[in-house]
C-alpha cells in the first residue's frame, strides 16, 4: 500500500510516523508546499519518499493536512487523480465549507472528512510524533457520504492508535469546535497581545509571570496561518461563540465596576463546574502522552 500525505507539519508529519510506527510495510510519500518542509520530513524519515503529482493515480490513501482555506482546491484536484479505490481523507479543523464545496464531486465517496483532537502549539515537520494521536479523539464527519470500505480503511489505520472515534455532521462539528476550540485560541492570542501592549519589558514578564499564565496564553504560540484559515473558514460560529464569550466579560466588568463581589463569586462558583470535566481531559491526555 502507498500512502501520501500533503502538508507535513505536525499533524501530517504525526500520521507518517504513526503508519511508519504501525504499519512498516506501507510506504509513505509527503509533499509540502514549502521547500524546507519537504526535506526535513525526508531528513527526519518522516516519509520516504517526496511525492509528484504524477505519483497520486498510484497512491492508495492520500491525506491532507494544510490550512484549511486551501484544502477544497487540493482535495478536489486530489480527487480528480485518485484511482477508483483509493481513500482521500483530510485532517482539518473545520468541515462545513469544505463537505459542501465537493459534495457534487464524482468520486465525493472516495472522500472522507476527518478531524483528530489531537495537536501542540508547535509546528512543522520537527513538531510531528508518532505518538501525538494516541487515546485521543477522531472525529469523522458526513460518512453517509462515503463509501463504507473507505470508512472502514480509514478506521483500520487508526486503529492501533486506540482513538476515540465519533461521528458527526459538518456543521455540527465546525459548532462544537467553535466554543471547545477555536475560541479557545482566539481567548489565548488576544491576552498575549493585551499583555505584551502594556508590559513592554520582557524581563518583567518572566520575573513575574507564573505558569497559570503559561499554561493560559501557551496556544498563543500556535502557527499564526493555520489558525487564521480556521477563524476565516468558521467564521459564522466563530462569531456566534465570540458574542456569548464577549457578553460574559461584559458581565464580569460591570459586576467589578459595582463591587458586587457576591455575583462574581457565585460565577466563578458556575465556572468551577467544569472542573471534574478538565481533569478528564488533563487525565485523558496524561495517558495519552
Amino acid at each position: 500500500m502507498n500512502i501520501a500525505c500533503i502538508g507535513l507539519g505536525l499533524i501530517g508529519g504525526s500520521f507518517a510516523l504513526s503508519i511508519k510506527k504501525n504499519f512498516p510495510e506501507i510506504k509513505r510519500f509527503g509533499m509540502d508546499k514549502n521547500p524546507e518542509h519537504l526535506e526535513k520530513a525526508l531528513e527526519l524519515n518522516i516519509i520516504d519518499e517526496a511525492l509528484e503529482e504524477t505519483d497520486l493515480p498510484r497512491m492508495d490513501v492520500v491525506v491532507v493536512s494544510i490550512p484549511v482555506d486551501k484544502a477544497n482546491a487540493v482535495i478536489q484536484a486530489v480527487l480528480d487523480k485518485v484511482h477508483s479505490k483509493a481513500l482521500v481523507m483530510d485532517m482539518g479543523s473545520t468541515k462545513g465549507e469544505l463537505c459542501q464545496s465537493i459534495s457534487d464531486h464524482p468520486k465525493r465517496h472516495q472522500f472522507l472528512a476527518a478531524h483528530p483532537i489531537a495537536g501542540t502549539e508547535f509546528s512543522g515537520p520537527e513538531a510531528a510524533f508518532s505518538l501525538l494521536f494516541e487515546n485521543k479523539t477522531m472525529i469523522f464527519c458526513d460518512v453517509d457520504a462515503t463509501q463504507t470500505d473507505r470508512v472502514e480503511l480509514a478506521k483500520s489505520l487508526i486503529a492501533p492508535l486506540d482513538m476515540s472515534l465519533k461521528y458527526m455532521g459538518a456543521k455540527e462539528h465546525d459548532k462544537h469546535l467553535a466554543y471547545v476550540s477555536h475560541l479557545s485560541h482566539i481567548s489565548s492570542f488576544m491576552l498575549g497581545k493585551t499583555i505584551l501592549q502594556v508590559e513592554q519589558n520582557d524581563k518583567t514578564i518572566f520575573d513575574l509571570a507564573g505558569s497559570g499564565f503559561a499554561s493560559t496564553v501557551r496556544l498563543a504560540k500556535s502557527n499564526p496561518v493555520t489558525w487564521t484559515a480556521i477563524f476565516k473558514e468558521n467564521q459564522s460560529e466563530v462569531l456566534q461563540a465570540l458574542e456569548g464569550y464577549i457578553q460574559n466579560l461584559k458581565t464580569f466588568q460591570k459586576q467589578l465596576e459595582t463591587q458586587n463581589y457576591t455575583e462574581i463569586e457565585q460565577q466563578l462558583v458556575n465556572a468551577n463546574e467544569l472542573k471534574p470535566i478538565l481533569n478528564g481531559i488533563l487525565k485523558k491526555e496524561k495517558n495519552g502522552n
